[in-house]
């Protein structure tokens, strides 16, 4: 049980984070300090959200890079509610719709048109950017109620938030159903095999729009807390972000190819992925490698995940072959005999 646990690719990216909390604050000792560790996963609340929608996605073996378009016009739209007086009941309801409606016109491009998703939701994240010019009127949408702005600052105990928490157990449950379902087996069974899941009455195309369709739901309230934490919006806001979001679902042990990952493994990549620049404060290095350094690791962690892939298929077939032969040597010592 101990080993399984250990094997898992969840428990490495896990790993890895506590080894890179522990190497930075050997260089800088001030990191290692309550406050800024759990400040690293407080931080991580907005990327977890938008890590753990675009999962459904990769999940089903398509991918999805328009979450942070929908994110920004998800939190214009949100924003200019609250800013206007509007309820905040009023505000996620609209936000939530956005994210689902590109969710839907993505799934229906890529699932129902055979669009390939890269495309498609390349095509689809510029029109949620321009949207949101368009909607802001390329201003800034400020003076938002302060309990709004305010909420991300509450805390659960000691210095982790409220936000964070709840996402924490929402993910843990949303993973529960995943695993425990038969809609939630159906993303994964598409992802790993989409003619198998066709011949056992999966519908593939109605799992694929679902998986979109969480996704941009997903991206949705993930602007809703991004507008909350930050205060305002921009129209740049979310920009850049899709990257960090599949970054973070590779790292924690999503298949890029579909049929394997967990929503923990993506959360804790969130984390991983978050904490860049928090550690580049520590190491008196400039925000400004943040990027570039979330490039490099998204590509280390592709060409180390495709080299162990075709390692893993060559050795299966490997295997296969020597069955064969092993078979077909019994038969004809069989026949030899008689």
């Amino acid at each position: 049980m101990l080993k399984q646990i250990i094997n898992r690719y969840e428990s490495k990216a896990f790993a890895f984070l506590i080894l890179m909390f522990v190497l930075v604050s050997v260089v800088n000792s001030d990191f290692l300090t309550g406050e800024s560790v759990v400040n690293c996963f407080n931080d991580s609340v907005v990327f977890t959200l938008l890590a753990v929608g675009s999962a459904f996605v990769i999940l089903t073996g398509e991918i999805d890079v328009s979450v942070g378009s929908v994110l920004g016009i998800s939190a214009a739209v949100a924003a200019t509610i609250l800013r206007d007086g509007g309820s905040l009941f009023w505000a996620i309801t609209m936000a939530i719709c956005v994210g689902a409606f590109f969710g839907l016109v993505n799934g229906i491009g890529v699932a129902v048109l055979k669009i390939p998703s890269l495309i498609f939701t390349l095509g689809t994240y510029g029109v949620a950017r321009g949207m949101v010019y368009v909607y802001t009127g390329g201003a800034w949408v400020e003076n938002l109620p302060a309990w709004f702005t305010s909420a991300s600052h509450s805390y659960l105990c000691g210095y982790l938030t409220w936000y964070y928490a709840l996402v924490l157990v929402f993910v843990i449950f949303v993973q529960f159903l995943l695993s425990h379902t038969k809609k939630g087996h159906n993303f994964i069974a598409v992802g790993d095999n989409y003619q198998g899941a066709e011949l056992v009455g999966i519908n593939p195309t109605q799992t694929k729009i679902y998986a979109y369709v969480i996704s941009g739901v997903f991206a949705s309230v993930a602007g809703l807390l991004f507008t909350s934490r930050i205060g305002f919006i921009t129209p740049m806001s979310g920009n850049s972000y899709e990257m960090k979001a599949i970054a973070a679902c590779v790292l924690g042990g999503i298949s890029l190819s579909g049929g394997l990952g967990t929503l923990i493994g993506a959360a804790i990549g969130a984390v991983i992925m978050t904490s860049i620049t928090r550690i580049l404060v520590f190491l008196g290095l400039s925000s400004n490698y943040d990027n570039t350094i979330t490039g490099i690791i998204l590509i280390v962690i592709v060409v180390v995940n495709t080299i162990i892939q075709n390692r893993e298929i060559v050795k299966s077939r490997r295997e296969i072959s020597l069955k064969r032969i092993a078979q077909k040597a019994f038969i004809d010592n069989q026949e030899v005999s008689k």
